[in-house]
């Protein structure tokens, strides 16, 4: 979890432009208190930490978009976020390398059609860990929904993503 600003004068001050994406960053940590005190009642065991998971990825994707999408973020500035855990840096290392990210097309009035953007799908780093699993491979969430049976549903039990391979 991100360290709490306080007053003291032995941290240093955040980089220019922090205080543009604060609001949004707290907004995340809200979302992140709410998903640790949330009621377990009825959740299976590995579900309870599902909701932690994605608003890791969400927070994550939004500093990403921010650095390498937008341009709106100074170099300082991401590397001060990657250094305080606002984002999980390991995860965006993953998004940068090839095979971790999805074309999809943007259908728009103004833009051709068929335009290609690339989103990073990767949806948690436990799910390329191959030393986790029995069988040392990958989640089943990694795999293409084309190599799976027929209307098969998937759901990873570490972060609960249901599909995130970069070929579906």
């Amino acid at each position: 979890m991100p360290p709490v600003r306080t007053a003291r004068a032995s941290r240093k001050a955040p980089p220019e432009g922090f205080d543009d994406i604060e609001d949004t960053l707290l907004e995340f940590q809200n979302k992140m208190k709410d998903a640790e005190n949330a009621s377990h009642e009825g959740k299976k065991k590995y579900e309870m930490t599902w909701p932690i998971f994605q608003i890791t990825h969400q927070r994550s994707r939004y500093i990403y978009d921010l650095y390498y999408e937008k341009e709106a973020i100074s170099k300082q500035l991401y590397d001060y976020l990657l250094k305080n855990g606002y984002a999980d840096a390991m995860l965006i290392a993953k998004w940068k390398k090839q095979g971790y990210e999805k074309a999809s097309q943007l259908q728009s009035g103004s833009l051709p059609t068929q335009m290609k953007l690339t989103q990073k799908q990767l949806c948690c780093t436990r799910c390329i860990q191959t030393k986790e699993t029995n069988f040392r491979s990958t989640c089943i969430c990694r795999v293409p929904r084309d190599q799976l049976t027929e209307n098969q549903e998937i759901q990873c039990v570490n972060c609960g993503c249901r599909g995130c391979a970069s070929s579906d």
